[in-house]
Parts: C-alpha cells; sequence; structure tokens
C-alpha cells in the first residue's frame, strides 16, 4: 500500500483547523448580534409605551403642547433608529428619547391629580422597567461586543479573523451628556 504525499497534511489538517478559532469567531459574533437584537426589542418596547403615557398626561396638561410634540418625535427617531439598526444612531436616538422623556414626566409636578391616577402610575411603572431591561441589555450587548472584539485580536484567531473578514463591533454608548443621568422627577 503506497502512502499518498497528502497523508500528512490530512492528518494534521484536522488540529490546524480546531485551533484557527473560526467557530468560536462566528459563535461570539452571534452572541454580540443576539444582544443587539435584544436592546433593539427593549427599544421598541419603549417607543410603543411612550404614546400612551403621552395620551394619559395630555388628558391633564394640554397646555404643554411643545413637550407632546418633542416626545412623539424623538418616540419616531427612536422607531426609525431601532428599523435602521445602526449601534449609533439607535444610542443618538435613545439619548433624545430619555430627554423627551424627563421633560414629560417632570410635567406631573404641576397636575397633583396626575401623581395619584392609575393609569399615569402603571405606565410609569412599566417606563421604569423598560429603563432597566435596556440598561441590561445594553450591558449584555457590551459585553458580548467586548469578548467578541478581544477574541478577534488574539493569535491565532487573529489570522482566521483577517480571512474570513470578522470586524470589530461597535459598543452602545450614550452620546449625550445628559441623557447619561436618569431623568429626576419630584413629587
Amino acid at each position: 500500500m503506497k502512502k499518498s504525499k497528502w497523508f500528512p497534511l490530512a492528518l494534521v489538517l484536522p488540529f490546524l483547523l480546531s485551533a484557527c478559532g473560526y467557530n468560536t469567531i462566528q459563535t461570539m459574533d452571534e452572541s454580540a448580534a443576539a444582544a443587539k437584537q435584544q436592546i433593539e426589542v427593549q427599544l421598541q418596547r419603549r417607543a410603543d409605551l411612550v404614546p400612551n403615557l403621552v395620551e394619559t398626561v395630555k388628558g391633564y396638561a394640554a397646555q404643554e403642547e411643545k413637550i407632546f410634540v418633542a416626545v412623539a418625535e424623538a418616540r419616531a427617531g427612536l422607531a426609525g433608529a431601532v428599523q435602521g439598526g445602526n449601534v449609533a444612531q439607535m444610542a443618538t436616538a435613545n439619548d433624545a428619547m430619555t430627554g423627551a422623556l424627563g421633560r414629560l414626566l417632570a410635567i406631573s409636578e404641576n397636575y397633583p391629580q396626575l401623581k395619584s391616577d392609575a393609569n399615569f402610575l402603571r405606565l410609569q411603572d412599566e417606563l421604569a422597567g423598560t429603563e432597566n431591561r435596556i440598561a441590561v441589555s445594553r450591558t449584555d450587548y457590551n459585553n458580548a461586543v467586548r469578548d467578541y472584539n478581544a477574541y478577534i485580536r488574539k493569535f491565532p484567531a487573529v489570522l482566521t479573523a483577517k480571512v474570513t473578514g470578522a470586524k470589530a463591533r461597535e459598543y452602545f454608548e450614550v452620546t449625550n451628556a445628559a441623557a447619561k443621568d436618569a431623568p429626576q422627577v419630584k413629587f
């Protein structure tokens, strides 16, 4: 029986391929993509809750039309950014929504009967829960991106990343300094 000149390569090739990191890169990329999708889901949830909050507050504060327009514009911007899927645009739209919601919630200070309205309180709780979910989703995404970006820079995965065209992913960052702080609502 005559051995082929390719026989040694056939023995070594599986070991070389297992060490290249291709599967790990794909797995980490998918984890980051899934985490990004979760941010989009939570931002969309936030955008869907806002019209209900606006309508509840509108009933009590009809003269605050400018704030309602700003919230509606911020909501439209957030929904558009979520549809576009660009992380930087989603972060910017999220900042605009945070600022508009802060102004909207501050209106409640001028309307004591609104503060005790059950619908308003329920919507406020839903928004608070959504804000927490967004924060968790953003953290999960940024952790997945950190792990992925670090992995594709390590040897030997860096070689595989170059061959496959794997690029570093962008972090979800708060771009507006005012949006880094939660809106203050005083009752």
